[in-house]
């Protein structure tokens, strides 16, 4: 199922759940951006620059922010801020379509705010340049991850307890929790909805 011609045909086949913005509901929207590596089918993720006061400071995440009020769309806010923050231009890309909307729950607090996940499907190696707001760009194979090889948990300190985490551990020892690691597995439900989820640790 996971291979660039399913993931197609999936994608055209899915209608997202789609939540309608109040008035004061912040949107952001982010990029899944896949390619096919001459080991396999591979995922973008960027990890965040350390920054005071940032629910996601650090993280591991995919491209993506806030929408603007220049933006005609999420799905341009996606493309504006994979730009801004990795130097990557997906107006050439091929747009695969959007999965369900995600709620925003920094440090397990529920905000007003709505993340929009559109997927996108490039070639080649592209060179990237990271602004301030990003450390690494880092390309990960599918497949370990779809497969659950790499599912790992991870302790963090979060309002003031420590809680493990489940996610991905990445080569580089990079960890995908929290709002990634749960698009994550919305993306892997939509392209097979009999996926079969890690076995999560409390």
């Amino acid at each position: 199922m996971f291979d660039l011609p399913n993931i197609r045909q999936a994608m055209a086949a899915f209608t997202p759940d789609l939540t309608v913005p109040r008035p004061t509901t912040r949107q952001a929207a982010v990029a899944i951006v896949l390619r096919e590596a001459p080991t396999g089918l591979e995922m973008l993720f960027i990890k965040r620059a350390e920054k005071e006061g940032d629910p996601w400071s650090g993280h591991m995440a995919y491209p993506g922010g806030h929408l603007e009020t220049s933006d005609t769309s999420l799905r341009a806010a996606a493309e504006r801020e994979t730009l801004e923050e990795i130097g990557l231009d997906l107006s050439g890309a091929d747009y695969l379509g959007a999965i369900d909307h995600e709620q925003a729950t920094p440090r397990g607090v529920k905000r007003d705010m709505i993340i929009a996940p559109h997927v996108f499907e490039i070639s080649g190696n592209p060179s990237f340049s990271p602004n301030y707001e990003v450390d690494e760009v880092v390309w990960t194979a599918l497949h370990p991850m779809v497969n659950n090889h790499i599912h790992d948990v991870e302790k963090k300190h979060v309002a003031g307890e420590d809680i493990n985490f489940n996610g991905y551990r990445l080569e580089r020892g990079h960890f995908v929790w929290g709002l990634t690691y749960r698009i994550v597995k919305s993306f892997f439900t939509t392209i097979d909805p009999n996926w079969v989820y890690p076995p999560e640790v409390d």
